[in-house]
């Protein structure tokens, strides 16, 4: 597999390119933006993206997905709870100010147990409210990314619209921590010192 991180915008967002090395089908999670950086990533390894995976829809993690679908014919997936949140007038505007536009409507929308299919990579969806509602995580054996549910050092946010620490937490320790203990844990920004973690750390901190 094809693995990219990619530290993008000043929110420090990450952005992750994911790749099969046979079929050269490609998804990126979360591209909020620095194009030049994504689609050099994206050529250095002869890609051709088909997919664009939100794991939530803040527009810090969404203002890019026009811009990389216009350019791709990539499809829009993200959970079904969270397509309302990509229309809105807030996250057009922020958008814009990210240096993004407001998102194309999603072709797919993603329930927890989906399994997205990128070349011979699966990725299955976890649920994981409590940063958002609709929020997920993205698994495959030995690596998850966990958008803004779970961090390196912390978590994300609880206090915004659909947020809920209760929610959070569960989603952390019954869903995240419940992984293999050698699974990395990719975050959704580049908050504290390290850029990836492990199930088996993040176990000292939350069990």
């Amino acid at each position: 597999m094809i693995l990219e991180q990619i530290l993008v915008t000043p929110m420090a967002v990450f952005c992750y390119l994911i790749g099969d090395e046979t079929t050269r089908e490609g998804a990126l999670i979360d591209p909020a933006g620095d194009f030049n950086l994504i689609f050099k990533m994206i050529n250095s390894h002869g890609l051709n993206i088909t997919m664009v995976i939100n794991t939530h829809g803040h527009f810090d993690h969404t203002s890019g997905n026009d811009f990389i679908i216009n350019k791709t014919g990539a499809e829009l997936a993200i959970h079904e709870l969270e397509a309302k949140s990509l229309g809105n007038i807030v996250n057009r505007v922020l958008s814009r100010i990210n240096g993004g536009k407001g998102s194309p409507r999603p072709v797919r929308l993603l329930k927890d147990g989906d399994i997205i299919q990128i070349g011979s990579i699966q990725l299955q969806v976890i649920h994981t409210p409590g940063h958002t509602e609709g929020g997920i995580c993205l698994y495959t054996p030995g690596h998850v990314f966990t958008g803004d549910t779970l961090f390196t050092e912390g978590m994300g946010r609880t206090d915004l619209p659909g947020g809920s620490y209760k929610k959070i937490m569960e989603s952390i320790t019954k869903k995240i921590l419940a992984l293999p203990d050698e699974t990395i844990i990719w975050p959704g920004h580049h908050y504290g010192r390290f850029p990836k973690s492990t199930v088996a750390e993040q176990k000292r901190n939350y069990l």
